[in-house]
């Protein structure tokens, strides 16, 4: 499903299916990496999932399937800067499909508000966040496989370093005025996020 609609979405731009092939297995290999848990294609499938619902409201559906295809396309646990670098890779790829400037621009845009989550005032870009954020709202039971996958993701650290940094990130969000910045997702999430965050909070200071 997802490489059919990578293929759908490039071959607009480009029919070099040679090329297509090799931007597709760069993708799929980068997602697909074993250090990898929850940043995986099955994120991308729900991101995907998420925005199609209200396809209706996004301004540059094709600028954004790109964003959402690159945006974690390098994510090492050990680095601070994924982002610029997938940013750096999605710049590279849309200019050999020859993706107009612009919509490479706007792409980029979006690729890098996944840093910090901030309302932008770009409906596409905070929609765009807001999907990526939506395991936050989901039941806890998928909130629990989701933070589960995340400590494995950072394996590498041990639990007084991972936990406090873990901390950090659940009371950046706790501390934001809303965690969803579009109405659809506020309405739709942000009462559960809010608790299963909480909730994972209260669980790290008790051990």
């Amino acid at each position: 499903m997802l490489k059919d609609i990578f293929f759908e979405l490039t071959r607009r731009y480009t029919d070099n299916l040679p090329l297509i092939l090799t931007l597709w297995n760069e993708i799929d290999k980068e997602y697909s990496h074993s250090s990898r848990h929850y940043h995986t294609v099955s994120h991308l499938e729900n991101v995907i999932f998420q925005l199609e619902q209200i396809s209706n409201e996004i301004a540059d559906w094709d600028s954004l399937l790109f964003a959402i295809f690159y945006h974690d396309i390098v994510y090492k646990s050990t680095k601070s800067n994924n982002e610029e670098k997938s940013a750096e890779i999605a710049t590279k790829r849309l200019s050999e499909i020859n993706f107009p400037q612009d919509k490479i621009s706007k792409c980029v845009a979006m690729i890098l508000a996944t840093k910090k989550h901030l309302y932008t005032g770009d409906s596409d870009t905070d929609l765009f966040t807001d999907a990526d954020l939506s395991i936050l709202g989901q039941s806890w039971d998928q909130y629990t496989v989701y933070y589960n996958q995340i400590r494995k993701e950072y394996s590498i650290f041990p639990d007084l370093i991972y936990n406090a940094g873990r901390k950090k990130v659940l009371n950046h969000f706790l501390k934001m005025d809303t965690i969803f910045k579009s109405t659809y997702f506020y309405d739709k999430l942000e009462v559960q996020a809010k608790e299963n965050l909480l909730k994972e909070l209260a669980l790290l200071k008790s051990e």
